[in-house]
């Protein structure tokens, strides 16, 4: 952070400020105005804006308004006169890093300086921190670092490169697709992954959608036309809610499985296809198959490598990474520079139950992101759906879950957490509030992987 760009209108103290930071080895421009220093940002590229609260046409505040709307990363320090200390305050909640009070000894901006480069430093190393977290518990395009998802990773590894079905369970929005791509993905398959939903098609086209059909089939099949097998053709083709397909086309599908062949309507002739099927539904296809809704024999070709996508409430330590990650993201897609949320915020997305699952997390972030007037998202900025959820415990009992292992755990992670967040992590003070030992505190933060404090 060499860099600096000071921004005032007086002439003299632009000069006097040139000359001592220059002194201490700083890059300096200057700028009179608001506006020369927007054109200066772009060409200059400064770590550090100095800025004068008070300035003609564009003061400080609105410099930092702009540079902020523009995604600009600069670390801004205000300058302002003793009747100006308003503006300053305002100007620090608005994003400014510090600010300097004018008259000024040449110490206290050289020290504001060095204040702002240790916290850049920190920031820098924070960020290098959490991409290399990410990395590490980044597979493909799943972030995830719970026992359960570190299970599935390792599962991926074994089966990708064989042609075995595999079948994939969850709620909806716990990341089945991404486990199907994830599979592909590992494979030495060279052909493309594609996707289709047997619930979104209506019964009437999809037959003509998974096979294809020949010119004249139908009314309207103007045309021949390949089908999804045929697209799918040496690579994998990933048939979503499979619980959702018809008897009938159950049957032809079990056939393609079985012979690896498909027919095009209005064919007479079958055509070899090599294509690895991976299936996905939310539904318990054990009990449709009871039900009469879905033929045993395909669940059980189905059935052969199953997968099991936890639900978001099952595996709550990915939540903070999670968190992190849709941040990031957003940031760079919406063009904020949101820096968190608050322990309030933090502590209700980790205790909703989280029906939506990942996609409703995600939603839920790029909302709050969106709605928040500062750069930290807070409780009000959550939906009232999130505030007024009931207790986890609560949750868990509702879920039909009465493992009382596991419901101990969900209370003792949450007692944990709020121990912590009361003495501001202090681990001795909150082993005292808990009344267990500072070493069983140690290995219980390292079991809940709690790390987010």
């Amino acid at each position: 952070m060499r860099r600096v760009l000071v921004v005032d209108d007086e002439e003299n103290l632009r000069v006097v400020l040139r000359t001592l930071l220059r002194r201490h080895g700083y890059e300096v421009e200057t700028a009179p105005t608001g506006d020369e220093a927007l054109t200066l940002v772009d060409s200059f590229g400064p770590d550090v804006v100095l800025t004068d609260v008070r300035m003609p046409k564009m003061g400080g505040l609105d410099l930092l308004a702009t540079l902020k709307a523009k995604g600009n990363e600069a670390t801004v320090i205000v300058m302002s006169a003793y009747g100006n200390m308003d503006l300053a305050i305002e100007a620090m909640k608005a994003g400014a890093y510090d600010y300097v009070q004018k008259p000024f000894k040449p110490d206290e901006v050289v020290l504001a300086l060095r204040k702002a480069e240790e916290r850049e430093s920190l920031r820098r190393e924070n960020r290098v921190l959490r991409d290399e977290i990410r990395k590490e518990h980044r597979f493909e395009d799943i972030l995830a670092k719970s026992a359960k998802m570190q299970d599935i990773f390792r599962t991926i590894a074994k089966i990708a490169e064989y042609k075995t079905t595999v079948l994939v369970t969850g709620e909806s929005g716990a990341g089945k697709e991404l486990v199907a791509r994830a599979i592909h993905r590992r494979s030495k398959r060279t052909g493309p992954f594609v996707a289709v939903n047997c619930g979104a098609i209506p019964e009437n086209l999809l037959e003509s959608e998974l096979f294809g059909h020949k010119k004249g089939a139908f009314t309207d099949a103007v045309q021949d036309r390949r089908g999804l097998f045929e697209e799918a053709n040496g690579g994998s083709l990933f048939l979503d809610e499979i619980g959702e397909l018809p008897l009938a086309l159950q049957v032809k599908l079990l056939r393609v499985l079985e012979d690896e062949k498909i027919r095009r309507l209005g064919e007479t002739r079958d055509l070899q296809v090599d294509v690895r099927i991976i299936a996905a539904t939310h539904r318990d296809l054990s009990n449709e198959t009871k039900a009469g809704r879905f033929r045993e024999d395909l669940f059980y070709r189905l059935n052969v490598l199953l997968i099991h996508c936890p639900a978001l409430r099952d595996r709550r330590e990915d939540i903070p990474l999670l968190i992190e990650h849709f941040l990031a993201r957003n940031n760079a897609r919406l063009g904020t520079s949101i820096r968190g949320l608050d322990t309030e915020a933090r502590r209700l997305l980790y205790e909703y139950a989280w029906p939506g699952n990942v996609r409703e997390l995600e939603n839920t972030i790029e909302r709050a992101m969106v709605l928040t007037e500062g750069d930290m998202i807070t409780a009000a900025d959550l939906p009232e759906r999130v505030r007024e959820a009931r207790d986890p415990v609560q949750m868990q009992l509702a879920s039909g879950e009465l493992s009382v292992k596991k419901t101990m755990r969900i209370i003792e992670e949450i007692l944990i957490r709020r121990a912590l967040q009361k003495t501001k992590g202090n681990r001795t003070r909150a082993a005292e509030i808990l009344e267990i030992s500072h070493r069983a505190l140690l290995y219980k933060i390292k079991d809940y992987q709690i790390t987010d404090l």
